[in-house]
């Protein structure tokens, strides 16, 4: 028969929503807003980075990154945030939620400063350094995804954990509109301060010295709204699912969440204090998690993995798409920072039409449609719209043709968010038992990201002109064709969510069969 849950638990999953579950979700969604700010503002800067210390003498184009030296750029922060989920995943459920959190975001901060304070003038030393300190950067983010979606789950009440969840990962949306803000307003600001000439008039006045200021200050930006969350951060009590159910200590996390919920919460009796302290004790695959759970990590490993390649292929090369289809004009044509100006507007309308309301609408209705059907929709319309492009993808660059293009990508932004990349955070911090639930939901975001460092990489010179690449890159299969290959991607990613568990309004332990004498069949 099925278990008893925990009085305290009890009192979290059946308390209405109030002032605490909004500060929770600030505290857990600035870290967020931070993230997606330092993941993808380098995306906005790397053709300035390439004007700046890759412009050839007497060359008739701007420079641009060497194939090798934009991999890295781009893919490297993934790499470290990979590295950071599966160790600040684990290190959650070891020492936990909160003592890890506050670790994150000063690693983020201070990372996110030395990035921008890169050290010289010289391509090698820049570059170098910009890559080594966004690794560790990364490694910040890393921690932060499984730390807030798991603090967050394990706070909320089960009627509307799915939209507090949603929530914190819906800040990703700001954080990456706030970097394009951002990036408008200071490119603008020195564009009226220090007016340059385009490229083609004068190539050395185009660029001018006071660019190298632009990208530090854009870099480094996203560190202040961030750093003020820091004091809450360490406010906050440790979970009570994790001081209950992993370190066993019942009357602690009854006394934290009496304060926590202003009522009186029932402590325990002996009997039940005994039996939660001789719980299950098994590990991440062993053969009872692999019967409970073998099927639910494979589900959020191979979603999250396949969604990323697709998610992070569109997002990282957004500057490169506008170029072909028209959207951006040559660079030859503009100074450095009204290319990176213009590259910033571009990815704003993308950001306030398609990625932030995609996120807002799982918020409205992750706890009424669920978890499922969310992920299933999203990929559907997903790799619809991306065949939509693909197909008629001749068409679509020529003039005159472009509002159709940047219609149907913003739609493909939208259902990302309003579908596999919002459940796909959502869903590991719900199925998993406590004692495992960060390292887990850790090994599903870093499935994810290491689809999105084959996506960061692998579009970048897949997406190349078969017969005219860009310098320094060979033959691709060509846009039109990694489109298709993104589709494809997308339509696996929907037969992987099948197996997918509905988790909307049953409690974690009834989902993960954690209730006090549960004999490990169904709740």
């Amino acid at each position: 028969m099925a278990g008893e849950q925990l009085n305290v638990l009890k009192a979290l999953d059946q308390a209405k929503t109030q002032w605490y579950h909004f500060t929770a979700v600030v505290i857990a969604g600035m870290g967020f807003f931070t993230d997606a700010y330092d993941l993808f503002c380098i995306s906005l800067v790397t053709r300035l980075l390439g004007r700046i210390y890759y412009t050839e003498a007497g060359s008739n184009e701007p420079g641009h990154l060497p194939a090798n030296v934009s991999a890295a750029v781009n893919g490297v922060a993934l790499c470290g945030t990979l590295a950071g989920q599966l160790f600040f995943g684990w290190l959650g459920d070891k020492l936990g939620r909160k003592s890890v959190y506050g670790f994150t975001l000063i690693l983020m901060v201070l990372c996110s400063i030395a990035s921008g304070l890169s050290f010289g003038h010289e391509a090698k030393g820049v570059i170098g350094t910009l890559c080594f300190f966004r690794f560790w950067l990364g490694f910040g983010v890393g921690g932060d995804y499984p730390l807030s979606a798991t603090i967050m789950s394990e706070y909320a009440n089960k009627k509307t954990r799915g939209t507090f969840i949603a929530a914190v990962f819906a800040m990703q949306g700001f954080g990456i509109l706030f970097g394009t803000i951002v990036t408008i307003v200071v490119s603008s600001a020195f564009r009226n301060a220090f007016p340059a000439p385009p490229f083609y008039i004068d190539a050395a006045s185009s660029i001018g010295p006071e660019a190298d200021y632009v990208w530090r200050i854009i870099v480094m930006f996203g560190t202040i709204p961030a750093a003020l969350t820091y004091y809450w951060r360490m406010k906050m009590p440790e979970t009570a699912r994790y001081t209950a159910l992993i370190t066993r200590n019942t009357k602690q996390a009854t006394a934290d969440m009496s304060r926590v919920l202003n009522k009186d919460i029932t402590e325990e009796e002996e009997k039940v204090q005994l039996q939660v302290a001789s719980g299950d004790t098994w590990g991440l695959f062993s053969r009872q998690f692999m019967s409970r759970h073998g099927l639910h990590l494979l589900a959020t490993t191979s979603t999250w993995f396949l969604l990323d390649v697709a998610f992070y292929s569109q997002n990282l090369f957004q500057k490169d798409i506008f170029t072909k289809v028209g959207w951006i004009p040559p660079a030859r044509t503009m100074s450095a920072l009204e290319e990176l100006y213009r590259i910033a507007r571009a990815q704003a309308l993308i950001a306030l039409c398609g990625t932030v309301p995609g996120y807002w609408f799982t918020v409205a209705f992750i706890d009424i449609i669920g978890r499922f059907w969310i992920q299933l929709m999203g990929f559907a319309m997903m790799t619809i719209f991306m065949l939509a492009i693909a197909v008629p993808y001749d068409y679509l660059v020529k003039p005159g043709h472009h509002t159709g293009f940047v219609v149907l990508y913003g739609l493909t932004f939208f259902f990302a968010n309003f579908g596999p990349n919002s459940t796909t955070f959502i869903v590991p911090a719900e199925i998993f038992p406590a004692r495992l639930r960060s390292t887990c939901h850790g090994v599903s975001a870093a499935a994810g990201k290491a689809g999105a460092i084959i996506g960061a990489f692998g579009f970048l010179y897949a997406s190349q002109d078969q017969k005219k690449p860009d310098k320094g890159y060979s033959a691709g299969i060509g846009m039109r064709n990694a489109l298709f290959l993104l589709a494809g991607t997308n339509f696996l990613g929907l037969l992987f969510s099948l197996l997918v568990p509905e988790s909307k309004g049953r409690s974690l332990e009834e989902i993960s069969k954690e209730n006090v004498g549960n004999d490990g069949t169904e709740a």
